[in-house]
């Protein structure tokens, strides 16, 4: 198997990716999923209106770490000269890559012709493409969906298209816009983009890659030339560590123990004080502790605290009594 580069950036064999996903993928959590092996990152998704009015919650998405290289800023939009304008903006941040949100699902993203929305306009979403990689000089790469709806899959022509007008990378989520969760997500079409002999820029897999078996059954079926994982690395950053052990050795890697999430806990409760101050800090980890300790009975209770904790000195020590209670 041969090596994977975005423009000059090397990420190895079969490399991982960790989803952009809103309101988790920030710094804090980016450094827990590094440090278990995530190959390429990426910033929470930007407004480009946000961005270029200076918008404080947007600017502050363009922090990320040296340690978190390679790393990409991703920025959506429905206006081509603000995404342009946004793009450039990015690009002052020196990240190593800018990516374009061709596929957020969400309804007043969509409703603006944003995100997955401007599937319903491929001319723009080429033009838009195409402008963007013009106007910097770093890769450019796109994340999208199939195609808007189901009788519109369109992906395989759209990947060409965007390929002409000079992204590097695609990486492409195996479900259209209005599909829901519930439903599978559809690799056949990943596999024909791949397979295109048209194709020559890597092709990233994405969609219910939820475990190692899993991951092994897409790359080893479709081909692909990388993995990105979203919603299964809640409160489980180890799955990177685990699905390249299993490619590696074909092994399975014991569960987590309770004193490895109580020290993982820990060093994310830590990293997002550092990053947020204790009050922002402590209240944006709290989303996390339901999936860190997802599928112990009896965990209410400490969740309930956790939830109420107002101080680091007073959620260290709920953690402490949780490896305390679940290491009897």
């Amino acid at each position: 198997m041969s090596k994977v580069k975005i423009g000059n950036i090397d990420l190895g064999e079969m490399p991982l990716f960790l989803a952009p996903m809103e309101d988790v993928t920030d710094p804090p959590f980016r450094h827990v999923c590094k440090l278990f092996g995530a190959d390429m990152m990426y910033t929470e998704f930007i407004s480009s209106e946000g961005l270029i009015r200076e918008a404080a919650k947007s600017v502050k998405k363009l922090d990320f770490d040296e340690s978190e290289r390679p790393v990409g800023i991703q920025i959506f939009g429905h206006d081509i000269d603000s995404m342009v304008e946004a793009a450039r903006y990015a690009e002052s941040a020196h990240p190593d890559l800018i990516d374009i949100n061709f596929g957020c699902s969400v309804k007043k993203v969509v409703r603006k012709g944003a995100g997955a929305g401007i599937l319903n306009d491929i001319p723009k979403m080429v033009k838009m493409t195409a402008a963007i990689v013009k106007a910097v000089k770093l890769p450019v790469t796109v994340k999208t969906r199939l195609g808007y709806d189901e009788e519109h899959k369109e992906i395989v022509d759209i990947a060409e298209r965007l390929q002409d007008v000079g992204i590097r990378a695609i990486t492409i989520h195996g479900r259209t816009r209005t599909t829901r969760y519930s439903t599978p997500a559809d690799w056949t079409l990943i596999g024909e983009v791949k397979n295109n002999p048209r194709m020559h820029i890597p092709v990233i897999g994405n969609g219910d890659i939820v475990d190692p078996l899993s991951a092994k059954h897409f790359k080893d079926t479709y081909g692909v030339d990388g993995l990105m994982i979203g919603r299964a690395v809640y409160g489980n950053p180890w799955i990177f560590r685990d699905i390249k052990h299993y490619f590696a050795t074909g092994e399975l890697l014991p569960p987590v123990s309770i004193d490895e999430r109580v020290r993982i806990s820990l060093l994310h409760l830590q990293r997002s004080v550092a990053w947020k101050g204790e009050r922002t800090g402590i209240m944006e980890i709290r989303k996390h502790w339901g999936s860190y300790f997802k599928g112990f009975p009896g965990f209410k209770p400490f969740r309930i605290r956790l939830m109420q904790a107002s101080s680091a000195e007073e959620v260290e020590q709920i953690l402490r009594d949780v490896r305390q209670f679940y290491g009897k």
